[in-house]
């Protein structure tokens, strides 16, 4: 049953998740390569997804349903790619919130389309997301060529839509949809992997880190899955994409970063963001 309040809920606790998965991926990738981090996690993450389905009862899926998961998989995978690469050739501080605010973007494009605009109150809270978005993601301009630019507007169409393909799956199987995207997911990950020769981490920190960062990922992607579920997409896609939050916040606590300004006015546009939405 719709619970447009649970939806919102579920969305914020997605968005912890991601934020949190994204910080042990980044340690990880400090001590092993990001493609085997990349292929780890997704591997830790398949196998926390299928535990749950088990663990929920869900009916097998039909093939459709398994379709709409592995198509998702790949537009993730081809998001991932895509950033990885925009951020080694391009400037971080322009690539990050064009992926960003494209990934939250796209599925309340979507969701106006599909369910019809919500109110003005929430269009305004979308608005103020997606700018918070932008702030929180930006870093400091460094020397980068425009190549990277492209990439991002890829990163953030690949992240977009496997936000609205993996809710076009059956509610009732949902979780083996999110297990399809996975397999197709952590397959071509580790395909790339042995292509381009990519040894394994003998770091326990490393294993530990990309572990973390697949499950917490996975996690992510339930919450997002059920809150889209029950309330709109766009209500659930906006929300989540505010996991920069949960990063930065761990990283300030953590490794004792420090916040500039864009990013901490970001901040308090993102929860006036949140109390509009709930509103």
């Amino acid at each position: 049953m719709p619970n447009p309040t649970l939806s919102i809920v579920l969305g914020l606790l997605s968005a912890l998740a991601w934020g949190t998965g994204d910080f042990f991926g980044g340690l990880a990738s400090r001590r092993a390569n990001a493609l085997v981090v990349t292929a780890v996690a997704q591997t830790s993450g398949l196998i926390l997804i299928v535990v749950l389905a088990l663990a929920a009862g869900q009916p097998a899926p039909a093939l459709a349903d398994l379709g709409w998961g592995a198509a998702a998989g790949l537009c993730g995978v081809i998001g991932i790619a895509s950033l990885y690469r925009a951020l080694a050739i391009g400037q971080m501080g322009i690539v990050a919130p064009i992926t960003a605010v494209l990934s939250a973007g796209i599925p309340a494009v979507y969701g106006a389309l599909v369910l019809g605009a919500p109110a003005a109150i929430t269009l305004t809270g979308f608005g103020l997301a997606l700018i918070a978005i932008a702030l929180i993601s930006s870093a400091p301009r460094a020397a980068g060529r425009p190549a990277g630019l492209g990439l991002a507007l890829i990163s953030g169409i690949g992240f977009g839509a496997f936000l609205i393909l993996i809710t076009r799956a059956n509610g009732a199987v949902a979780l083996w949809a999110l297990a399809a995207a996975r397999t197709t997911s952590a397959l071509l990950s580790w395909t790339a992997a042995l292509i381009n020769r990519a040894s394994l981490p003998r770091d326990r920190r490393a294993w530990a880190e990309m572990l973390g960062a697949g499950v917490m990922d996975a996690l992510g992607n339930a919450l997002y899955t059920f809150a889209a579920r029950a309330g709109r997409i766009d209500v659930a896609a906006v929300l989540s994409s505010l996991y920069p939050v949960s990063t930065i916040t761990l990283a300030l606590t953590i490794l004792h970063e420090r916040l500039r300004r864009p990013q901490v006015i970001g901040i308090v546009i993102a929860v006036i963001a949140i109390v509009l939405v709930a509103l």
